[in-house]
């Protein structure tokens, strides 16, 4: 496949070696004659080493074919994930690294998951677009303010932190966007 066809999160031979693409730059030459050059930060799979790597529009990159299984977030052990199949209930454990800053979107029993499986090893992790996390610590309001809504930073129960807008409170659950790391409405 082309790399100008190849998208986030599909996984291609490189170097000799099995890499997950996890960004993609599209650089647009200056002038005429110029080829577009497409930019890709990948991970390999497994191992999770990065490598940033460049392409033409035409290079050819083999697509790897992986398994792709809707799981549902069970239970931390150790530094492991655990998901279980949401069909036959297989436990796929998936590191630390491998999760990456995925982990700041895992709630207890988030489904909607899906484990990539290559060789029946669990190599890789894709999230829901939204996640529903609890907000932990954001300041309150600014009374008598002016009529700007202001974004102001919120912890939420993961750990992480993200910027939402100002009548969010603590113990409020948002929405939050697991491709941007973006506020995306509370949750019902």
């Amino acid at each position: 496949m082309k790399a100008s066809e190849i998208k986030k999160g599909n996984v291609v031979e490189h170097a000799n070696g099995v890499y997950q693409v996890r960004d993609i730059e599209r650089s647009s030459p200056q002038g005429r004659g110029g080829n577009v050059r497409y930019r890709f930060t990948m991970y390999s799979v497994p191992g999770n080493a990065k490598l940033d790597a460049s392409f033409d529009a035409d290079d050819e990159l083999k697509e790897v074919d992986l398994a792709r299984r809707q799981a549902t977030f069970s239970y931390k052990d150790g530094e492991a994930f655990v998901f279980l199949d949401d069909e036959d209930y297989t436990p796929y454990a998936l590191d630390a690294d491998v999760v990456g800053d995925a982990a700041g979107y895992i709630v207890p029993d988030l489904s909607g998951c899906y484990v990539q499986i290559i060789d029946d090893l669990p190599v890789g992790l894709q999230l829901p677009q939204n996640v529903a996390i609890e907000v932990v610590d954001t300041p309150p309001e600014l009374k008598g303010g002016t009529a700007t809504k202001r974004p102001k930073p919120a912890k939420l129960a993961t750990g992480i932190e993200i910027m939402v807008p100002e009548y969010i409170g603590n113990g409020e659950r948002v929405l939050v966007n697991t491709a941007t790391g973006e506020f995306a409405g509370r949750a019902d």
